[in-house]
C-alpha cells in the first residue's frame, strides 16, 4: 500500500465486505443491559439523542446489524401511488424479482401485480413471489398456477396445518426487492382495501409504504431468503455487498424478526427510541394491544417532558383488538399522553417518528401477535428529510381525527368499560 495516496488509504479503509447473513443470529440472547426492559438507560445517555452517534451505535449493539448508509427514501401514503411505483420497479427489473406479502388478492390490484410479475418473467428476469397461507387464504389456487405457467416461483408460506401450531404463526412481512438495488416494505398488502385504483373517498385504507435505495435493499433480499427457503425454495445466492461507510444521505437499519429470532431486539429498538426521545414521539398503529412495558415506556417519555400522541383507528376491522387498546387509555391519558383515533378510513399504518429524525417504517404492530408469533419486517430510518416527511403526514392525519380526552373518555358507558376489559385480559391470543 505504499504507493496509494492518503486519500485511497482512506477510501480503502472506509470500504468494507459484508457477509451475507442475517443477524440477529438465531437464539442469541441479549446482554442484560440491552434488553427491553433495561436499555432505556443506555438510550437515555446518548449525547444528542437519536440524532447522536452514540445511539447509531447502541442500535448496532442491540440488533448485531449495521446502520447501512447512503440511502434515497420515498414515503407513500397512499395506496394507488405506492402499487404505480412498485409496479413500475419490477417493469424495469433486469436480473431479479423478489415480492413476499401476507396478503396477495385475487383482485384487480393483485391481478395487477401478476400481470407485471408475468411480463417480468418473459422478459428472462428472475421472478419469486411468497404469501402467508393464512393470510392470502381466500386467493384461489388458480392465481398461483397462473403465476407459475408463466414462469414465477410462486409458494405459500407456513402451510396451514403444517404441524399442531402452524395456525398460530404467521409471515406478515411485506417486501419487494428489484435487483437488489430496491426495495419496499411498510403496512400495505396486496389487495384492492390498501389502495384501490377506483380512488374513491373512504373507499381505502389509510397506510404508509417506502421505497429505498441502496444497501438496504440488499440485506431485505437476505429477509425475505429466509422465509423462501422455509418454504422449499432453492436458497439464494446472495454475494457480500461492498459498504462505503463515508456515503451520506439516508441511514438504515433492517429491524426483522421472525419466532426464535430477533424477537427481544425488536422489543429492544422501539424501547430505545421512546427512552432517547427529547421532543416528540408520534406513533400511528393498526392494532395497538400492546404489553404492559411499552405503556410504561410511553408514560415514562411523557414524563419528562416529550410530546407523546398515538393516532389509532376509530374504524377497524378487528374490533377485540381496539378494545384490548381501550383498556390502557385511562392510565395513557391520565399520564398526559395524547390518544386520537383516525375517523376517514380504517388507519392500517404502522410507523414511529422521533424527535422528526428517526422513524420505524414497517410491518409490525404493537401487539402481542407481533412481538411473538409473526415474522416481520421493518426499517429504522435515520434521516431528517424522511422524519420532517412523516411527521407532517402524521399532524396532517391528526385533523381527520377524534382525540380522546380524560373528560370524554369518563363518560363511556359502562358496557364499553367491561368490554375494553374483558379484551385487554385477551390481548396475549388475539
Amino acid at each position: 500500500m505504499a504507493h496509494l495516496t492518503l486519500r485511497q488509504r482512506v477510501a480503502r479503509r472506509s470500504r468494507r465486505l459484508l457477509a451475507p447473513v442475517l443477524r440477529p443470529f438465531p437464539g442469541r440472547r441479549l446482554r442484560p443491559a440491552l434488553r427491553p426492559e433495561n436499555v432505556g438507560r443506555l438510550a437515555a445517555a446518548c449525547k444528542g439523542g437519536v440524532r447522536g452517534p452514540a445511539f447509531s451505535l447502541l442500535l448496532q449493539r442491540i440488533d448485531q446489524s449495521r446502520v447501512l448508509p447512503s440511502h434515497r427514501v420515498k414515503v407513500f401514503v397512499a395506496g394507488q401511488a405506492a402499487f404505480e411505483a412498485m409496479i413500475a420497479d419490477i417493469d424495469g427489473a433486469t436480473g431479479e424479482v423478489l415480492l413476499e406479502s401476507y396478503i396477495l388478492r385475487d383482485d384487480a390490484t393483485g391481478r395487477r401485480f401478476q400481470e407485471a410479475l408475468a411480463r417480468a418473467a418473459r422478459r428472462g428476469v428472475r421472478v419469486k413471489v411468497a404469501a402467508d397461507s393464512i393470510g392470502s387464504v381466500s386467493t384461489r389456487e388458480g392465481f398461483w398456477q397462473e403465476l407459475r405457467t408463466q414462469g414465477v416461483d410462486a409458494r405459500l408460506l407456513r402451510r396451514l396445518f403444517a404441524h399442531p401450531f402452524s395456525p398460530a404463526f404467521r409471515n406478515h412481512r411485506k417486501i419487494l426487492v428489484v435487483d437488489r438495488r430496491v426495495g419496499f416494505t411498510g403496512g400495505m398488502n396486496i389487495g384492492e382495501e390498501y389502495g384501490s385504483f377506483r380512488g374513491a373517498e373512504g373507499d381505502t385504507w389509510r397506510d404508509t409504504h417506502v421505497r429505498i435505495e441502496g444497501p438496504a435493499a440488499w440485506e431485505m433480499a437476505l429477509v425475505f431468503n429466509e422465509g423462501w427457503t422455509a418454504a422449499g425454495g432453492d436458497p439464494l445466492d446472495i454475494p457480500p455487498l461492498e459498504l462505503d461507510d463515508r456515503c451520506d444521505d439516508a441511514r438504515i437499519v433492517v429491524l426483522d424478526s421472525q419466532p426464535r429470532r430477533g424477537m427481544p431486539e425488536k422489543a429492544a429498538v422501539f424501547a430505545a427510541l421512546l427512552a432517547a426521545a427529547q421532543s416528540s414521539v408520534l406513533v400511528s398503529n393498526a392494532y395497538f394491544a400492546p404489553r404492559r412495558l411499552a405503556i410504561d415506556l410511553l408514560i415514562a417519555a411523557a414524563a419528562r417532558g416529550v410530546e407523546v400522541r398515538l393516532l389509532l383507528p376509530g374504524k377497524t376491522d378487528v374490533p377485540l383488538v381496539r378494545h384490548a387498546g381501550h383498556g390502557h387509555f385511562q392510565r395513557l391519558l391520565a399520564a398526559g399522553v395524547h390518544i386520537h383515533e383516525y375517523q376517514a378510513a380504517i388507519l392500517h399504518a404502522k410507523t414511529l417518528v422521533v424527535d422528526g429524525y428517526a422513524a420505524v417504517v414497517g410491518s409490525t404492530n404493537l401487539d402481542f401477535r407481533s412481538f411473538h408469533f409473526n415474522a416481520e419486517c421493518n426499517l429504522v430510518i435515520l434521516d431528517d428529510p424522511t422524519g420532517t416527511q412523516l411527521e407532517a403526514v402524521f399532524r396532517d392525519d391528526l385533523t381527520r381525527a377524534k382525540e380522546i380526552t380524560p373528560a370524554v373518555w369518563a363518560r363511556r358507558s359502562l358496557v364499553h368499560r367491561v368490554g375494553d376489559r374483558l379484551a385487554r385480559l385477551l390481548s396475549p391470543v388475539l
